[in-house]
């Protein structure tokens, strides 16, 4: 897994690529970096299906620099229930942060950003 090297409003640096759009990192490392939800600031189910078939143990949202992005109802209970054992949800910088100092994982890190709002 690599550190998050930077993290401004619509903009993060991973290992020296810069990226401009909403991402998922999964568990390996991998990067998907155009990540898209159905209602943008309304974090579902469907948003995380990739994710969740790469079984993470622990998961780090952002929820965009201001913290707007929200999740559904009873999604954090739907996550527990798919083997997920911790998920936090914060505002993206405090996101990267605790990210950050995740590293390197002792359990299947995974993470999402909303890099904007």
């Amino acid at each position: 897994m690599k550190p998050i090297d930077h993290y401004s409003f619509g903009s993060m640096i991973i290992a020296g690529q810069k990226i401009n759009n909403d991402l998922i990192i999964f568990p390996d490392g991998r990067i998907a970096s155009h990540w898209w939800r159905r209602e943008g600031h309304l974090l579902q189910a469907e948003d995380l299906r990739e994710l969740l078939e790469s079984r993470p143990q622990f998961l780090i949202v952002g929820t965009g620099a201001s913290g707007l992005m929200r999740p559904a109802s009873g999604l954090a209970e739907l996550l527990s229930r798919a083997g997920i054992e911790e998920v936090v949800f914060l505002p993206t910088a405090e996101a990267v942060r605790r990210y950050n100092a995740a590293l390197p994982p002792t359990n299947r890190l995974a993470a999402c950003f909303h890099l904007t709002c």
